[in-house]
C-alpha cells in the first residue's frame, strides 16, 4: 500500500504544480471571475484545494482544532500558490518517510460537523488525492469559462507517461 500512497502523493505534487503554474498567467478578472461552480471562481477553488490539504494535515498530526487557512489569508496568488504546493510536497515526502505499518495505523478526527471517526491513515490520504483531483478537474472546467485555450493535462495517466 505504501508504494501506490507515495505514488499518489507525488501524483498530487505533480498535479498541483501544473494547475498553478497555468493559474499564475490569468488576469485578475479571470481569476476571480465569479462562475456558478462549487466555489464560484478559480482562486476560491484553488484556495479550497490549499484548505483540504492542510485540514487532513492538521487531522493527521492530531490536531484537535483544525484551522481553514482560507478563512484568514489575505497574500497575493503567488504565495497561495506557494503554500498549496508547500502543502503538496509535506505530502510527499511524509508519505515517503512513513512505514507501511504507519500508513496502516487508524487515527481518530472529527469532521466538519465535529463527528468523530476513526479509520486508517491510508483511506484519508486516498480520499485526499482524490479529493484533489476532483477540485482540479472543476478549476479546469473554470479556466475553460474564462476564456482559457491551452490547458494543462493533469490526470494520472498522463503523469505516468511523463515521468
Amino acid at each position: 500500500m505504501k508504494e501506490v500512497l507515495v505514488h499518489y502523493a507525488t501524483y498530487n505534487q505533480w498535479a498541483n504544480k501544473r494547475m498553478t503554474d497555468t493559474i499564475v498567467n490569468l488576469s485578475n478578472e479571470q481569476l476571480h471571475k465569479d462562475i456558478n461552480s462549487s466555489f464560484r471562481s478559480v482562486y476560491k477553488t484553488l484556495v479550497h484545494l490549499w484548505d483540504a490539504e492542510y485540514l487532513w494535515w492538521q487531522r493527521l498530526n492530531l490536531h484537535q482544532n483544525v484551522e481553514w487557512p482560507g478563512k484568514s489569508f489575505n497574500g497575493s496568488l503567488m504565495e497561495l500558490t506557494n503554500n498549496l504546493l508547500l502543502q503538496s510536497k509535506q505530502w510527499r515526502d511524509w508519505t515517503e518517510s512513513n512505514s507501511e505499518e504507519e500508513l496502516s495505523k487508524h487515527f481518530i478526527y472529527k469532521n466538519t460537523r465535529k463527528e468523530e471517526f476513526s479509520q486508517p491513515v491510508s483511506e484519508a490520504l486516498i480520499h485526499l488525492f482524490n479529493h484533489q483531483t476532483y477540485h482540479r478537474g472543476q478549476i479546469i472546467t473554470l479556466l475553460r469559462q474564462v476564456g482559457m485555450k491551452e490547458l494543462p493535462a493533469t490526470s494520472f495517466i498522463e503523469y505516468t507517461r511523463k515521468k
